[in-house]
């Protein structure tokens, strides 16, 4: 492999996220139950968050704006203020959550750091993903942090020309094929996988991926047998 760049997702890549959200999501859909059943309130949720990334993006700030919408539509306006200062209560708790790193994530940094020049290429809000990087102590293992609003092939596109690297010298690892690796496989670089055990309905993708650049692990460490 001409590989020389390796850029990495943050969210369930490197540490501990999505788990926070569907807590968050468990505890909304509850407190909606007396307007709808809970698996409708989470459609609901669901189909409002799709709706509202244009607007606002991924990220923690953009999941309380939807549910607090949601919230307002399901119950026709009869919400009371006690319930939407639960709902941003329970939002902004997950801002002040510990950055849980990964098992193995910070050996595998290691052994690349100085071999390759490592990225760490993520989306959501910025000033979150600030602070979860600055307290996960990892910001020293990389060369550049790319906070996307997107992550399509145009995004990537532009990241690797400010890189000033070919396609095929440039590695995308994450925990989502349709973010992570169909963009840059598309382009012409490297795309690992590393599933995560959950992973945020709009990241789904039914998708049997037959390219010679593409590697499925099971885990961060298996990457390093694959460079």
């Amino acid at each position: 492999m001409s590989i020389r760049v390796i850029a990495f997702d943050a969210d369930d890549t490197l540490w501990h996220n999505e788990a926070y959200f569907q807590e968050a999501e468990k505890r909304f859909c509850a407190l909606m139950e007396n307007y709808l059943p809970q698996h409708t309130v989470a459609r609901e949720l669901l189909h409002t968050e799709i709706q509202n990334i244009e607007l606002y993006g991924y990220g923690i700030k953009a999941f309380i704006l939807s549910m607090i919408e949601t919230a307002i539509r399901i119950s026709d306006r009869t919400i009371p203020v006690d319930a939407i200062e639960k709902i941003i209560q329970d939002g902004q708790d997950i801002l002040t959550k510990p950055v849980e790193i990964l098992e193995d994530v910070e050996f595998v940094l290691n052994q690349l750091k100085g071999r390759y020049r490592l990225v760490m290429a993520t989306k959501g809000d910025l000033l979150d993903q600030e602070r979860k990087l600055k307290k996960s102590g990892l910001e020293s293992y990389f060369h550049h942090i790319e906070i996307m609003s997107e992550k399509k092939e145009a995004d990537f596109e532009k990241l690797i020309r400010h890189l000033d690297i070919p396609p095929s010298a440039f590695a995308m690892v994450g925990n989502s094929l349709k973010s992570d690796v169909l963009p840059v496989l598309n382009l012409g670089g490297h795309g690992f996988h590393i599933p995560y055990h959950i992973t945020w309905a709009h990241e789904k993708v039914e998708a049997q991926i037959e390219h010679e650049n593409f590697r499925q692990l099971a885990s961060i460490r298996d990457l390093l047998e694959h460079l």
